[in-house]
């Protein structure tokens, strides 16, 4: 197997980090889209993430990885070969990283069924395309932006759904295919048009570190990583290894974690003051949120968790009023947040006050 450049070694990028591991823990959030220049780690972080996360269940032979805890995700087929008493043998593997190139097709994405066959035979037979080879694991799209936008389209509905549904001549096949999505560009090669960048439930804009003792910590540990690949992952070994414990803790905890009607109420507020369209970015803050606060070990959300997930749901869908920089977006959206919970705050001291001249005017009543 080849050699990958460990996650935790990666300096600075720590937005990036983020978004992937955050997607990591809960792949309903909907995936990252990095935007940067060459030589910013964008594809080494998409292939480092794959290789921390935690080894999975599958059965031995089973081309879509289904899940053997979850029998109402698996396929028809599955379901019936269990029904009839039929054993599976169950298998751990290691998360798989699968890498879509660009001149792929619909066919070679979604997979194709045998037309011929089911009208001469009456079978139903599904040869599985990429999404499911990429089912439970990373699917990376390295320069989405010069990718077919129907293709683009089309992952982006299925990273949503988590089922993959093929439909020919009136025949039907579905798999799951519940994958974390990671697409990386560079805008000097043109950029996604408004309606797919929307899709994207977070992005992050990267650029080359700037600070010269971070870059000679680059320089450091790439040359140690190319002189001996072996003894640098040896080396980072311990820091994987926690870093992946971290993430399955947060995969069993994220199902817990709690929200209040306050938490929606910031969510909504925040996203209503700076002009969203649309209702998908409340969405994804509350579940990367989620996924945040699970990650810090909480079953509850706080101001905090919202403001770092707004941090990476919201400036790419600011298309009137985008944020200069992302430096400069994490200021406005602190300082909308502290005005929100100063409103939320003075309603609260009004509603206490008003009902407590409501008890006194019953008291003097009485009297």
């Amino acid at each position: 197997m080849a050699s990958i450049f460990p996650f935790s070694a990666i300096v600075g990028q720590d937005r990036m980090k983020r978004a992937l591991v955050l997607n990591a823990i809960y792949p309903q959030i909907g995936g990252v889209l990095i935007r940067g220049e060459r030589g910013t780690a964008k594809s080494t972080a998409a292939r480092a993430l794959a290789a921390i996360l935690p080894e999975i269940d599958v059965f031995e032979g089973d081309p879509y990885s289904s899940d053997p805890a979850n029998k109402s995700s698996w396929t028809e087929d599955l379901q019936q070969r269990s029904d009839r008493g039929e054993v599976f043998h169950v298998v751990k593997r290691r998360t798989r990283f699968v890498n879509l190139p660009v001149s792929a097709t619909e066919d070679r994405v979604v997979g194709t069924l045998d037309i011929e066959k089911a009208i001469q035979r009456g079978e139903k037979h599904f040869e599985p395309g990429v999404l499911a080879a990429a089912n439970r694991g990373v699917l990376y799209v390295d320069e989405v932006n010069l990718l077919d936008d129907h293709v683009v389209d089309l992952l982006l509905d299925v990273a949503a759904m988590g089922v993959n549904v093929v439909e020919r001549e009136g025949i039907s096949f579905s798999h799951p295919a519940r994958f974390v999505l990671v697409g990386s560009m560079n805008p000097e090669e043109g950029d996604l048009r408004p309606q797919l960048l929307d899709r994207f439930a977070l992005c992050v804009d990267v650029a080359g570190v700037k600070d010269p003792k971070s870059r000679m910590q680059i320089l450091e540990r790439n040359l140690a990583y190319e002189a001996d690949p072996t003894a640098f992952q040896i080396e980072w070994q311990s820091f994987e290894y926690a870093l992946t414990q971290e993430i399955h803790e947060a995969r069993e905890r994220v199902s817990s974690v709690k929200y209040a009607q306050r938490d929606l109420a910031t969510i909504a507020n925040l996203v209503a003051s700076l002009g969203v369209d649309g209702h998908r970015a409340d969405l994804v803050i509350l579940r990367a949120s989620r996924a945040h606060a699970a990650l810090m070990g909480r079953t509850e959300i706080t101001d905090q968790d919202i403001l770092m997930s707004a941090e990476l749901a919201l400036p790419h869908r600011l298309k009137r009023h985008p944020f200069q920089d992302t430096e400069h977006a994490m200021q406005v959206l602190s300082e909308k947040l502290q005005q929100i919970e100063e409103q939320q705050q003075e309603s609260s001291t009004q509603q206490q006050n008003q009902q407590q001249q409501d008890g006194s005017a019953k008291k003097v009543k009485r009297g």
